[in-house]
């Protein structure tokens, strides 16, 4: 045992010894092949570049792309701006020689520990190489690759000049590529004149320019400034009493409002997903010659931009036209400060499809028919309310969608569970937070909320047969010299059965044609929408105001609001309806939806439906008169069929006598004819009448027989008899009495 013992710690040793050797190698390897790369000078200095971005025709889109932005010399910055990002991102940054290894050993073993690459423990020389000459995907070759970069450039150029080169080309949001950009974006001045306070601002954001913006998460960035702050006075390079000062003031933005506005443009989209697809930023993408294609249609591009100013609209807009069959983005528009599609919004009725009725329709819990009741109700501590205090009793969801009532929507959710139908949501491409765990969410209550491009591309799935595709702008990439790095296969995902999206569909065709959407009725072509409004917290504001619709061939969605959350005067079914009209006014579409064959029409008894609230099949003896058509999955057909008109049940008489008279109740119904037979001849007939009934009939013989008939009105041969007698007898000399 000892012997092999010994065996096993000697063959342990020399295999451990093996693979740190093997990995020297491959370490050493990958170091020397990245010190012999050359370092890409330019994209250090150029103030300006352009970006190659053509449309569906392989014809440069007439918008512009280029990045351009005023280089900011260091020596003209006040010393507390660098020190700011100094500070928060390097202090020893002018005593390393481009990495700081502690940093980079104490980063490796808290990844080791998460079996993550979230720590990167970067200085600003790794940070400019990584910004400028390397993608930014996370993997430990990039990593060696980085080091021996950030070591060579710091041969190359002194101390001053990196840090210069670093604010110049680091990104801060909103298309602000560099200090001297951002600073006259968010506070209207050169970066020279930037305050303590501003500065902290900027240098706090880079390290996340989304969730650190000034603009949609103050609260975060307010935070992140105070923290860079605390880290210069605990650096010495501010006074405690500087550091009060300046953290008491608020965060004060001027925005400039008449820097031309890129942020939302089509081209500006397509360059963001590019940043994504190859990983590199912007700047690289520009430097390095590559050739962005896009699915812009010109044609559409234009009609739903003229859609858009069709409507005299003050607050921020986007809209996005999607090829449903392709997942190809066609068009889009925005107009605001804040770049619209790093942005989430609450989506309000507009994710009742897809959240509730689609699964319901998927997991036959529900069918279009079906009559849910709305009133008052607590569900898990959550009391939801209609629009208005409005409650209406029984309706269809059909009805409840088309008219975006809260409670059934809130009812099926619960039918459905919450996690299950979330992830129906998410199979759809809508994300959610690990909050969103409560009935809010059926009416678009969200942690954070879903960009217009997600909520429009789940929509895609109903046009598309229960098939789902990730929307995208860009077609392909190519490099400098026309080779192909990237085309798009994104695969269709089946997430709902054909049946369910159709049904879906025909219930969403309600709502453009009697609903919340009924703008577009006038619309010659088959279109199916949702509308969503979002009301501010205890006011009668709103902030957001949503319309999704969709044709076989295209979905457009429309949003309008502020991203900096003041109120908007909108509602979902008017000026984002209407912006939807315009457009496929401008752009008719003849498309019509697929019917599969699963889907089937059924006679059901509208009676039943009416009086229990049952689904139940009409039988062959119902007369139309109370039937109603509607649509069904054969997947998931009533099981019942109604017994009503195939036997009449007698009608339930309460009776007594008063005053001599015959005094016969019962309630009538408005389908059945009721007659009263005396002596072979009708006393009285009751015909379409709804109700309790009483009828006095006079008693003058010793023995009256009283016949009742009732029977359908529409199938008189099937009758239900009974007959009532009265018998007078004599109790006494003083009084006679009758008896039934």
């Amino acid at each position: 045992m000892k012997k092999f013992i010994k065996w096993f710690m000697i063959i342990s040793i020399i295999l451990v010894a093996l693979f740190l050797t093997g990995l020297g190698f491959y370490i050493s390897s990958i170091y020397m092949s990245a010190k012999a790369m050359e370092i890409n000078e330019d994209i250090l200095t150029s103030s300006t570049l352009s970006l190659n971005v053509f449309d569906m025709d392989n014809k440069p889109i007439k918008e512009e792309n280029s990045i351009s932005h005023s280089y900011a010399k260091i020596d003209t910055l006040n010393p507390h701006t660098k020190q700011a990002f100094i500070s928060i991102e390097d202090k020893v940054f002018y005593k390393h020689k481009g990495v700081n290894f502690k940093r980079i050993a104490k980063a490796g073993l808290n990844n080791l520990k998460s079996h993550s690459l979230k720590e990167g423990a970067s200085t600003i020389t790794q940070q400019l190489i990584k910004n400028t000459q390397l993608s930014s995907e996370k993997t430990y070759d990039r990593k060696i690759k980085e080091v021996a970069l950030a070591q060579k450039i710091e041969k190359m150029y002194n101390k001053d000049q990196i840090l210069e080169f670093y604010l110049n080309i680091i990104y801060f949001g909103n298309n602000c590529y560099g200090i001297e950009s951002a600073s006259n974006y968010y506070f209207s001045k050169s970066a020279k004149d930037l305050t303590l306070e501003e500065s902290c601002t900027l240098a706090g954001m880079i390290k996340s320019p989304a969730k650190y913006s000034p603009i949609k998460n103050r609260e975060y960035c307010l935070k992140r400034r105070n923290l860079v702050l605390s880290e210069m006075e605990k650096d010495g390079k501010i006074s405690i009493e500087e550091f009060t000062t300046a953290k008491s003031k608020n965060l004060d933005l001027n925005l400039n409002h008449n820097k031309i506005n890129r942020l939302n443009s089509y081209s500006q989209a397509s360059i963001d997903e590019a940043e994504k697809i190859l990983g590199i930023p912007a700047r690289q993408i520009a430097l390095s010659g590559y050739k962005i294609y896009t699915y812009q249609d010109e044609a559409k591009q234009k009609a739903l931009n003229e859609a858009i100013l069709s409507q005299d609209v003050s607050s921020d807009s986007a809209g996005i036209v999607i090829d449903n069959e392709k997942g190809a983005i066609n068009a889009y528009v925005g107009d605001s400060c804040y770049k619209i599609l790093d942005a989430k919004r609450q989506p309000g009725s507009c994710i009742k499809p897809v959240l509730v009725y689609a699964p319901a329709l998927n997991e036959d819990i529900i069918y279009p028919c079906t009559q849910i009741l709305d009133e008052k109700v607590t569900i898990s501590d959550y009391s939801p309310k209609n629009v208005g205090n409005v409650y209406r009793g029984y309706v269809s969801t059909r009805e409840a969608l088309s008219k975006s009532i809260n409670i059934p929507a809130v009812k099926i959710l619960s039918y459905v569970g919450i996690d299950k139908a979330k992830a129906y949501a998410s199979y759809m491409g809508l994300k959610f937070d690990e909050k969103d765990d409560s009935y809010t969410i059926a009416l678009g209550g969200m942690t954070f909320g879903v960009n217009l491009v997600d909520l429009a591309g789940s929509y895609t799935t109903f046009a598309n047969n229960g098939y789902y595709k990730s929307p995208k702008f860009i077609s392909f990439i190519t490099d400098k010299n026309n080779k192909l790095v990237y085309i798009n296969k994104t695969e269709s995902e089946k997430i709902l059965r054909e049946d369910s999206a159709y049904l879906l569909t025909d219930m969403l065709k309600t709502c453009a044609k009697s609903g919340t959407a009924k703008k577009l009725s006038s619309l010659n072509c088959e279109i199916a929408s949702k509308t969503g409004t979002v009301g501010k917290q205890n006011s009668k504001e709103n902030l957001d105001a949503w319309n999704i619709s969709y044709t076989k061939n295209q979905t457009v969605g429309i949003w309008l609001g502020n991203l900096d959350n003041s109120p908007i005067t909108y509602a979902g079914g008017n000026q984002p309806t209407q912006i939807v009209k315009k457009y496929f006014e401008i752009m008719p579409d003849d498309s019509k939806f697929y019917r599969p064959n699963s889907i089937v029409e059924k006679r059901i008894d509208a009676l039943t439906l009416d009086e229990s609230h049952l689904v139940s099949l009409a039988n062959s003896f119902t007369p139309d008169r109370y039937t109603q058509t509607e649509l069904f999955s054969n997947f998931n057909l009533p099981s019942d069929v109604s017994n009503r008109f195939a036997e009449i049940e007698k009608v339930k008489i309460a009776s007594h006598v008063e005053k001599g008279m015959a005094i016969l109740e019962f309630d009538s119904k408005d389908y059945e004819t009721y007659e009263i037979i005396i002596n072979g001849e009708t006393f009285n007939k009751i015909v379409d009448k709804n109700g309790k009934q009483s009828l006095s009939i006079p008693l003058s013989s010793n023995r009256q027989d009283i016949i009742v008939e009732n029977y359908y009105t529409l199938s008189p041969d099937n009758k239900a008899t009974q007959e009532l007698s009265f018998i007078k007898k004599e109790k006494s000399q003083s009084s006679n009495k009758w008896y039934i």
